[in-house]
């Protein structure tokens, strides 16, 4: 389960690039109930976004050669350079960085052997995001990428993650938790690329109440929905979504969610 306990290789910051931080801003205030507040002067136009005032996210303005509108996910560690050359050594590639983050930590943008852009943030005075695996906050990670034995090999040797397999109907889904933290920390898994996917990628997904409400409303306010909802067994009801800019994620309304909802009302 993904947690603010942060432990080296589990997610523990997001941002999204926008071309219009504005709209986003408006898109995901709407859908989310965020409130975005600017990080300062000094930041270049970063910024937060808050639930109830705690930081869920990170975002700014990106221009065309910074590449296409995209969530990009983070993903602690103790030594941001270290994992940098282990990333070059892996035969991935080194984006970005690594850099100070004025004192709040280091971090650099990487690239695997797909080609998926990842992050990884060395925690200074900011550890990371402040929840999590709540409603309108990131609660699972899901890499779309051609090739998961590779993937899992790649990450293993660079963050330490650790890969299992569930079975489902229909098939086995591949689960990633941190190195020697057991499943009780997955926090995320890895599906084959589908033949109407471009590219792979890393995937967010964020709490909801309701994922079909959310679907709708996401589609009212200019988005897409990319997945439409089902419901998976023993999970929740999920579905896929991209922005108006065209950056995807994905939301979930969790089993434990509707149990918890269950609980109370037989109280």
């Amino acid at each position: 389960m993904l947690t603010t306990d942060f432990v080296d290789g589990t997610p523990n910051w997001l941002d999204i690039g926008a071309p219009d931080i504005d709209g986003a801003r408006s898109f995901y205030g709407s859908l989310f109930g965020w409130h975005f507040e600017s990080a300062g002067p000094d930041a270049g136009g970063y910024g937060f976004f808050q639930l109830d005032g705690k930081t869920v996210a990170g975002g700014m303005r990106c221009g065309p050669e910074q590449g296409p509108p995209a969530w990009t996910l983070y993903f602690r560690t103790a030594d941001a350079a270290a994992t940098a050359r282990a990333v070059e050594q892996a035969h991935g590639q080194v984006l970005f960085g690594p850099v100070d983050v004025l004192g709040q930590g280091h971090m650099a943008v990487l690239g695997d052997r797909a080609g998926v852009k990842f992050g990884v943030w060395q925690p200074g005075r900011t550890k990371g995001v402040d929840v999590a695996n709540a409603p309108g906050a990131l609660c699972w990670a899901e890499l779309h990428t051609p090739d998961i034995a590779a993937a899992a090999a790649f990450y293993h040797r660079v963050l330490g993650l650790e890969t299992s397999g569930v079975s489902f109907p229909g098939g086995v889904y591949t689960c990633v938790n941190p190195a020697g933290a057991g499943e009780d920390a997955m926090f995320g898994g890895m599906v084959p690329l589908s033949r109407a996917e471009d590219e792979p990628y890393w995937l967010p997904y964020f709490g909801v109440e309701d994922t079909d409400a959310i679907a709708a409303e996401a589609r009212r306010l200019g988005g897409s929905v990319t997945a439409p909802a089902v419901t998976v067994e023993g999970v929740g009801r999920i579905a896929g979504l991209a922005d108006p800019y065209g950056a995807r994620f994905a939301v979930i309304r969790s089993e434990r969610a509707r149990g918890a909802d269950a609980d109370r009302q037989s109280q």
